[in-house]
């Protein structure tokens, strides 16, 4: 079984920033690809930033230019730089990552790491 377990959300001021985290464990060989998503209150959750194998990366047009997504393989974790927050990023993110066992293909999602945006 694998693991991704996200962490350093919290609460921010209006221009601040943020690093999460997202590190996984278990029985894997390699993350071949990685997403963070993330839901608001009363809302879908959605895309906010992916890399792929290759390491090209997309992001939602709501946070392109503000966040960065990126990984250290070495230590099986993906993380996302948000800079320049503003409330209305407020919401739970979560990371999603597809991993290869050796054997085939499986996708994870964490847990969530809650992050609010607030003056």
């Amino acid at each position: 079984q694998v693991q991704p377990v996200e962490s350093g959300g919290g609460l921010v001021q209006p221009g601040g920033s943020l690093r999460l985290s997202c590190a996984a464990s278990g029985s894997f060989l390699s993350i071949v690809a990685a997403g963070w998503y993330r839901q608001a209150p009363g809302e879908q959750r959605e895309l906010v930033a992916a890399i792929t194998r290759g390491g090209t990366t997309n992001y939602a047009d709501s946070v392109n230019g503000r966040f960065t997504i990126s990984r250290d393989s070495a230590k099986n974790t993906v993380y996302l730089e948000m800079n320049s927050l503003k409330p209305e990023d407020t919401a739970v993110y979560y990371c999603n990552i597809e991993v290869y066992t050796g054997r085939s293909y499986v996708g994870y999602w964490g847990q969530g790491t809650r992050v609010t945006v607030s003056s």
